[in-house]
């Protein structure tokens, strides 16, 4: 989305909310735009546009949106249903049905997030070994927590900047290597 597309934007906004913005300057409402332009550059204004007449068709209380609100309602619009907890647990469960023999094929089956959580193939064979009282209540209850911790982390992650994502992403990659740098460093003086 560009700068002249945030003004078809901030035009549904003055028309919603002319109390609001009668009140802004121009460097104000030029500073808005700006940083909406930068906060919403990947999306199509189409889509944009839509979340704004989504806010506010829902909106009781007669604000107008800050862009975090407006991200929400994008992220409404475009997201794929979401794995629950106890569907994702369900898959782990099956599994680990056939984990004995087929754990490394049975944990490809498995998404990307599950995956992160079991960590390795073996996992699964581990918990093959477990008897079912154990499987269904402690293995299952951390499996659980671990796996609402992780998508709420990933939901929040996907709710950055893509420009946001990929500083974090590139701070993340080098504070690894620094950490491997670091314990390498440790090992050598020893």
């Amino acid at each position: 989305m560009t700068l002249q597309d945030v003004g078809q934007v901030m035009d549904v906004l003055t028309a919603i909310y002319p109390a609001f913005y009668s009140r802004q300057t121009d460097d104000e409402r030029y500073n808005a735009s700006v940083l909406w332009a930068s906060l919403f550059e990947p999306y199509p204004v189409e889509l944009v546009v839509a979340a704004v007449k989504g806010f506010v068709g829902t909106d009781t209380k007669g604000f107008p949106p800050v862009p975090g609100q407006i991200l929400t309602q994008l992220r409404a619009l475009t997201a794929q249903k979401e794995l629950g907890e106890a569907e994702a647990w369900a898959m782990v469960k099956k599994a680990c049905s056939n984990g004995l023999y087929g754990a490394k094929r049975e944990f490809d089956k498995l998404p990307p997030i599950v995956q992160k959580i079991l960590g390795s193939p073996s996992q699964l064979r581990d918990w093959a070994l477990c008897g079912s009282d154990e499987l269904d209540t402690v293995i299952a209850s951390n499996f659980q927590r671990a796996y609402r911790t992780e998508a709420t982390r990933q939901r929040d992650y996907n709710a950055l900047p893509p420009d946001v994502r990929a500083l974090a992403d590139k701070l993340g990659e080098r504070m690894a290597l620094d950490g491997r740098t670091q314990a390498a460093l440790t090992e050598g003086t020893e």
